[in-house]
């Protein structure tokens, strides 16, 4: 069994059926999770005015295991589909996953 890591994507809601689609066709041995968030920053300049008020950017999770060997491809790959579509992502090994 190959090492496994964690891949999160965080994205603007409006990507959410794109990404949806693109993780189907793309990643489908282990599955993935999609949440709903809010982002906190100083960094106002991607921030609608209502946001702004708010305090809190609307944005959306994607979490999925990735073997070592299929994690760079994919990556460059979201990179070729969603290039400058401020996807913000990041990646942690598993140490253990299963089921009970």
């Amino acid at each position: 069994m190959s090492e496994l890591y964690q891949l999160t994507l965080v994205a603007d809601p409006g990507l959410e059926e794109p990404v949806v689609d693109w993780l189907l066709e793309h990643e489908p041995r282990y599955g993935f999770t999609s949440s709903h968030l809010f982002g906190h920053s100083r960094a106002l300049e991607n921030l609608s005015l209502a946001e702004q008020v708010a305090g809190r950017k609307h944005q959306v999770r994607f979490q999925l295991c990735v073997d070592q060997a299929r994690l760079d491809e994919l990556l460059a790959d979201l990179a070729r589909h969603f290039g400058g579509s401020g996807i913000r992502y990041w990646v942690v090994p598993v140490m253990r996953e299963g089921e009970v």
